[in-house]
């Protein structure tokens, strides 16, 4: 059995495996990543990921929590209040596409159902989810604001729908990314 020379106690080991895993990420999909890979990128002994995060179940949630971090702050960077609607709305889902083509594993390991079971995410993704949503449905709102609260969550859902399959055909390359801001104005007309 071999050993990194690393000592297993790092004073700091929660953000640098996160970091670690964050560039393993960038290059590759969660599906290929090991843990002791992640203790190799990240300069700690092959059982520091596994005292850490448990196992690779939890690796991923963590990363998948980042990630999603990342994707909300990407599209609430985007967000602008003081606009017409329909420049807010397209300038959020663009924002949205463009952080899934970006970072395309990322975005797939935030939508994993294995990593972010539908209807019980964690308590760290839960509110992230929870802003995304009321971004988008912010944006939905302001598309229509004599509409009901039910028309806006249909919309917001429209919405959300419309960006997700976007950013995995352009991931995917059955689009490109220039044709996504067309394809959203087309989307977000009345």
């Amino acid at each position: 059995m071999s050993r990194s020379d690393a000592p297993y106690h790092h004073g700091n080991l929660g953000p640098v495996l996160e970091a670690a895993g964050m560039e393993l990420l960038a290059q590759k999909s969660h599906a290929t990543m090991s843990l002791r890979e992640l203790a190799r990128e990240a300069g700690v002994s092959h059982n520091a990921p596994y005292h850490h995060f448990g196992d690779k179940a939890g690796l991923f949630k963590r990363l998948g929590e980042v990630s999603m971090q990342h994707l909300v702050h990407a599209v609430s960077s985007a967000d602008a209040p003081g606009v017409a609607p329909q420049e807010r709305a397209l300038a959020l889902t663009v924002a949205y596409v463009e952080f899934a083509v970006e970072h395309p594993h990322a975005f797939t390991l935030i939508y994993d159902p294995e990593v972010c079971i539908p209807g019980a995410p964690s308590a760290t993704m839960a509110p992230l989810i929870q802003e995304l949503e009321g971004l988008l449905g912010n944006a939905a709102a302001g598309l229509d604001p004599e509409a009901s609260p039910a028309r806006i969550e249909a919309r917001a859902a429209a919405l959300w729908a419309t960006v997700q399959g976007l950013s995995h055909l352009v991931i995917a390359g059955h689009l490109t990314l220039a044709q996504v801001q067309p394809a959203l104005a087309e989307s977000l007309r009345r």
